[in-house]
């Protein structure tokens, strides 16, 4: 039996260990509840993070710019983790969201997954009257996609999927402080930037109405029910 229920989580502002640590036991819960034959759960956990470098398994080292002691010095942490993609930064005023799903729940493969995550972010934006898009060979959502010159990422997104079963996400950009993207080459690329919807709309913006939207719009995305998780 399918179940296309989530249970939802907002983590608030938490480290990035303690984050991973949650996903992953609830990745290792469904993969269990998979292998032994039992309708599994679904998860989406929302959070921001404190001021976090992270590396994919693909990625290079040498896309982080700066040395251990200057991010000591700036208080940014760094991790090598176990998604796909290279660098990112994550930090304050950035949503992170990390769906835990068995895919087969929603008869997806993990590449209708990757692009209903872009997707649910492409028809958040519009809410805002902003055009996301997706680039062919870069994952995530950019504006002005199709100019060079001015390509822009706004979310990034980087997964683990094991047997069908889903963990880490995307991460778009609110009212994220960019600055901290100047230490990496982000995501990999030395010839795009990125952008956040503070940025491009110039003013801060309220924090929990595109909480709402976003997960209003996986939802409808996605096509599953979301309920809320006890902590």
């Amino acid at each position: 039996m399918k179940n296309t229920e989530v249970e939802f989580l907002d983590l608030g502002r938490v480290e990035y260990q303690k984050a991973w640590d949650i996903q992953e036991k609830l990745f290792n819960q469904v993969m269990e509840e998979k292998l032994a034959g039992k309708t599994t759960k679904n998860y989406l956990l929302f959070c921001e993070h404190d001021p976090v470098y992270t590396l994919g398994k693909s990625g290079s080292e040498n896309n982080l710019l700066i040395n251990n002691q200057l991010l000591k010095n700036m208080g940014v942490g760094f991790f090598k983790t176990n998604r796909g993609g290279d660098i990112t930064y994550h930090g304050p005023g950035q949503l992170v969201g990390y769906p835990v799903l068995n895919l087969e729940n929603f008869e997806l493969g993990i590449r209708s997954y990757i692009d209903k995550l872009e997707g649910s972010i492409i028809e958040s934006l519009k809410t805002f009257n902003l055009q996301g898009e997706r680039l062919p060979g870069a994952t995530g959502v950019w504006l002005d996609a199709s100019v060079q010159a001015k390509v822009r990422k706004i979310c990034a997104i980087g997964v683990r999927a094991s047997r069908h079963v889903t963990m880490h996400g995307f991460a778009f950009n609110v009212n994220t402080d960019l600055n901290f993207f100047n230490f990496i080459n982000p995501c990999g690329f030395t010839d795009k930037t990125v952008t956040s919807l503070e940025k491009e709309l110039n003013k801060k913006q309220d924090w929990d109405l595109v909480k709402q939207i976003v997960r209003k719009k996986m939802g409808e995305t996605f096509g599953f029910k979301i309920s809320e998780m006890n902590p």
